[in-house]
């Protein structure tokens, strides 16, 4: 396979994974291993990702396959074809990690399911992400965020009172389905140092989904079946207007309560015996949520973030396109500049650890210079196909077959 240019502090430089997965949980779990320093290469059929096809208000490509797939390389491959498969088995034979997001029964009937390719390659840890897990009634369904949202009591958990359930958007199980991707995929590659062999992972947005509701996911000997699980403060922690705009308040802590009473000029409720809990608040919250609007109202939300500070935890509330110039968001690096053939520059995700912190200085803000050489963007369909070929030994004649047979695209 291809070198690329990795930083050698980042833990998993020099691994190398197949990402053969769709949509989102799959391909950023890859992507997360690729901002680890893994060198991901994207293997997608002809028809390409379907999320490519996913609406967009950029024009050149889906604005969620580029922040899904940055930091890879894309071969595309026709695996039903024996040529096809034949490249693939080159791949595996050198990678150190695949994930799929195949349904159960369909890598065996592609011939890539574990134990075909552990017999070729022991060291490869293996991972298949699914809807639902491998066993059971509902094992061969589509998994889809929101289904599975409504599934497990997300949605019901989200409704507000004597309201319907409500979707939480942004594909929050698809993402942690990727953390524990990543997660687990770093887990195998440490217990393989010890081994020398690698192993099958699953990983299922079920699993996902339950695992993101653990704190709900509680009932204990001698419960009724359905009691009130509901873990949200309420009362005064939430969103509330303001002269201008919205501000988010937690004010749980009897700490952080007398210095919300303080900065909102209502110093008689801050030790009030009926107010000095947070149970206490949230069954006074109709009589405290007025009061604290009104005080609110004389100032805008920005303005009062200001003036909280450190002393209340609050957040103006913003969209994800302020987050572009965030002097927080610069100074921790999270962003960077990218580079792909279809979409041309743009700006994306580019850290969300640091594996050198402690390199650095805590005055130095450890930011990355948005200026800097752009990054590798997610691949066009196919990008890099004879480039990765030529590093799996096929001559010039042999990839200008492939590419002409449309085994290669």
């Amino acid at each position: 396979m291809m070198e690329h240019d990795t930083p050698p502090h980042l833990p998993l430089a020099g691994i190398k994974v197949l990402d053969l997965s769709a949509y989102i949980a799959g391909p950023y779990g890859c992507a997360l291993l690729g901002d680890m320093g893994a060198e991901v290469i994207k293997v997608e059929p002809p028809e390409g990702d379907n999320l490519r096809k996913y609406p967009s208000t950029l024009a050149a490509e889906s604005r969620a396959f580029l922040g899904i797939n940055r930091n890879k390389q894309g071969i595309c491959l026709n695996l039903k074809d024996a040529a096809g498969y034949e490249v693939l088995v080159r791949l595996a034979r050198e990678a150190d990690v695949l994930v799929h997001n195949f349904r159960p029964g369909v890598p065996e009937r592609l011939k890539i399911d574990f134990a075909t390719l552990s017999a070729i390659n022991p060291r490869l840890v293996y991972c298949a992400m699914t809807g639902y897990g491998a066993a059971g009634p509902m094992a061969r369904h589509a998994g889809y965020d929101q289904v599975l949202q409504s599934m497990t009591g997300m949605c019901a958990a989200q409704a507000k009172a004597d309201g319907p359930p409500e979707v939480l958007y942004g594909s929050v199980v698809d993402y942690y389905g990727a953390s524990l991707i990543s997660n687990s995929v770093s887990a195998a590659l440490y217990r393989r140092e010890k081994t020398g062999r690698g192993q099958a992972i699953e990983v299922s947005l079920l699993g996902s989904a339950l695992a993101m509701q653990s704190a709900r996911l509680v009932w204990a000997d001698g419960e009724p079946r359905h009691i009130e699980r509901d873990m949200r403060s309420g009362g005064i922690t939430g969103i509330h207007p303001t002269r201008e705009g919205h501000l988010y308040l937690s004010a749980n802590t009897p700490h952080f309560w007398r210095a919300l009473c303080g900065h909102l000029d209502l110093p008689e409720l801050a030790d009030h015996p009926d107010y000095d809990t947070v149970k206490k608040r949230a069954a006074q919250a109709a009589v405290l949520v007025p009061m604290v609007r009104q005080a609110l109202a004389r100032a805008s939300a920005r303005e009062w973030a200001e003036r909280f500070g450190q002393s209340v935890p609050c957040a103006e509330v913003m969209r994800v396109e302020d987050m572009f110039d965030h002097p927080q968001v610069l100074a921790m690096g999270h962003l960077r500049p990218y580079r792909s053939t279809q979409a041309g520059g743009y700006l994306g995700l580019a850290q969300w650890a640091r594996f050198d912190a402690g390199d650095c200085e805590p005055s130095s803000g450890g930011g990355q210079d948005v200026a800097a050489a752009p990054g590798r963007g997610a691949p066009a369909l196919g990008e890099h196909s004879r480039e990765i070929l030529s590093t799996l030994g096929y001559t010039a004649d042999e990839i200008a077959q492939l590419l002409q047979s449309a085994v290669v695209q």
